[in-house]
């Protein structure tokens, strides 16, 4: 049922050029302040049909998140549908991070035609969502399962929220809304984006859109693109060196391109001026929340999208 469903949704919502989905919350975030307000009252006296009135309401949503989404947690890992190991080791990862970097490198010369400039993304975000679709249609003529259409794709109303958070973006399961944070660096937009598009077409699992998010945007015939994929996915592969093995890490940096560690700066630098408890807060609700729905390592499993990569081309060219 959820393809179809998502595809009402989506032709329903997605030509209005602002987020629906973003507009029901905030509505919803003021009648929920207005009844407690008013109710604070005749709380104390009133406090088990106040509590009945919260859980009814509570069981309505709940309801509907799994009817028009949450039903997805429960489809066939990736790693069965297209027959993709799940485990590599140390020897499996540095081969395949040389390769990347490699792979980076030259598309990062052929955009800046120097190493030591870093990538500056020259389209708009309501082109970057149009052209995600370019990706995207490529790729779904290896992978017919990957094919999206009805774009549906926003810049979230609560970007400076989810910034706060640490969320580069969500999917509203209500409108099947893909809500993108239009304050991060662009060089990132694109696989990002493409990411919550996944979501969309019912791809649950973080590490999964993370992998889908990363072919389209590879898959996609503009550099910039392509660029952002990428350097995205090196940069998950850079993470693991650095719990591994420093040593390895301290060796792999010095053969990428300048300019792509001032990219991967210019992020780091946009994260960190908005860290504050509070994301530590959303993310330790959100590992909880992941380890409910059938991802059993939690935030963690961002990433495992390391394992899809590193066994994925073992029998492919990057």
């Amino acid at each position: 049922m959820y393809p179809k469903i998502a595809a009402i949704s989506r032709i329903t919502l997605g030509w209005i050029p602002f987020s629906i989905g973003d507009v029901f919350y905030f509505i919803l975030i003021l009648l929920a302040v207005k009844w407690f307000w008013n109710s604070r009252k005749n709380w104390k006296y009133n406090w088990k049909n106040q509590l009945l009135s919260i859980l009814s309401i509570i069981s309505v949503f709940h309801f509907f998140f799994y009817f028009l989404w949450a039903t997805n947690y429960y489809r066939m890992p990736l790693f069965e549908k297209m027959k993709i190991e799940r485990d590599y080791s140390d020897a499996d990862l540095l081969d395949f991070t040389k390769k990347i970097i490699a792979k980076t490198n030259k598309v990062h010369g052929q955009i800046t035609k120097n190493d030591n400039l870093k990538v500056v993304f020259p389209y708009t975000k309501a082109i970057t969502f149009a052209k995600n679709l370019d990706g995207y249609k490529k790729l779904s003529v290896e992978y017919p399962f990957f094919t999206y259409s009805n774009l549906s794709i926003k810049k979230s109303l609560f970007s400076l929220p989810l910034t706060y958070m640490g969320f580069g973006g969500y999917l509203n399961p209500f409108t099947n809304e893909a809500q993108v944070n239009y304050l991060m660096p662009m060089y990132n937009f694109p696989t990002t984006s493409c990411h919550e598009m996944a979501h969309q077409m019912g791809y649950a699992s973080e590490s999964e859109c993370n992998f889908i998010g990363f072919l389209a945007s590879v898959n996609n015939d503009n550099l910039y693109f392509k660029y952002s994929g990428y350097s995205f996915a090196l940069r998950y592969c850079l993470g693991n060196w650095q719990i591994r093995n420093e040593k390895i890490l301290n060796q792999l940096l010095k053969t990428i391109h300048p300019g792509i560690l001032k990219n991967y700066q210019e992020s780091e630098d946009f994260w960190m001026q908005y860290q504050t408890p509070i994301e530590k807060g959303f993310h330790l609700f959100y590992d909880h929340y992941l380890k409910l729905n059938q991802q059993k390592e939690g935030i963690d499993s961002y990433s495992k999208f390391v394992n899809l990569l590193v066994n994925y081309y073992k029998t492919k060219a990057l």
